[in-house]
């Protein structure tokens, strides 16, 4: 069996939301070869004007190339899936979804089955040994003190591991003490972000969730690239290769005049 040939660049793109012309416009950029591994971080949906298209233009990607491409679910890919699978299992609840945020009935009715496809086959994390880094949507809970490094080792978990885990999708804030999760608004002005406290245990991460309108963030062991497309910021992209450090590529995004709908 032949080997698998290291990539001459990872790219991890962040929050895309929906923002498609500004997605084909980093792709252009990019210059994207068969050599190149190309990585979402998640949240491709909701807020921006086309999240369809956008999932369709990643499912071309994924299909033709040129780059090798996959995506990481995000908690916005996570609730559609939910609502989804509760459509069939309780419905009351998914209409309780769909009267809160009425987008989740909006994607489901425009979307196809090959769209769907693209949220079922999302990643939880994307572990790049070569260049010791993991990618992951949110962050780390600073109580977290091993790490699955197989997919399917997700899999493997009880149900309360599982829901364990999924906090990385989520993360934030973590409880000044323990280093525990905590949810949106639940934290004290003490209680640090994440990354500010990460100790690399597990790799240098890349992420997305938080918006850094300033540009990408840098902290000691991890990098923040969600940069706020779609809230009047900037799409951007950390290009990584073995033989020299990371680089950024940015273009930007929404007017801040024009709204999202769908927050978190």
């Amino acid at each position: 069996m032949e080997a698998v040939p290291t990539p001459s660049r990872t790219i991890f793109i962040g929050d895309v939301h929906g923002m498609l012309d500004t997605l084909d416009q980093l792709l252009a950029e990019l210059k994207l070869t068969a050599t190149d591994r190309l990585i979402f971080l998640g949240d491709l949906i909701d807020k921006g004007p086309d999240p369809v298209g956008v999932i369709r233009r990643v499912a071309e990607l994924q299909a033709r190339g040129p780059a090798e491409t996959h995506v990481l679910r995000g908690n916005h890919e996570d609730h559609h899936l939910r609502f989804r699978r509760n459509l069939t299992e309780r419905p009351g609840i998914a209409q309780a979804m769909a009267d809160s945020k009425p987008v989740l009935d909006e994607f489901f009715t425009q979307s196809s089955r090959a769209d769907w496809n693209v949220l079922d086959n999302t990643l939880p994390f994307w572990h790049c040994p070569d260049l010791n880094i993991l990618a992951v949507h949110g962050g780390i809970p600073g109580n977290m003190e091993t790490f699955p490094f197989d997919w399917h080792d997700v899999e493997r978990l009880s149900k309360s591991e599982q829901q364990h885990f999924k906090k990385i999708w989520l993360t934030r804030y973590v409880d000044r003490e323990t280093g525990k999760f905590l949810g949106l608004g639940k934290q004290h002005p003490d209680d640090p972000f994440w990354a500010d406290v990460y100790d690399g245990r597990f790799g240098h991460v890349v992420f997305g969730h938080e918006v850094f309108m300033d540009g990408p963030a840098f902290f000691p062991h991890a990098t923040g690239i969600d940069t706020g497309a779609v809230h009047g910021g900037a799409l951007t992209a950390l290009i990584c290769t073995r033989d020299r450090p990371p680089e950024t590529l940015s273009v930007p995004g929404y007017p801040a005049s024009i709204g999202t709908r769908f927050e978190g």
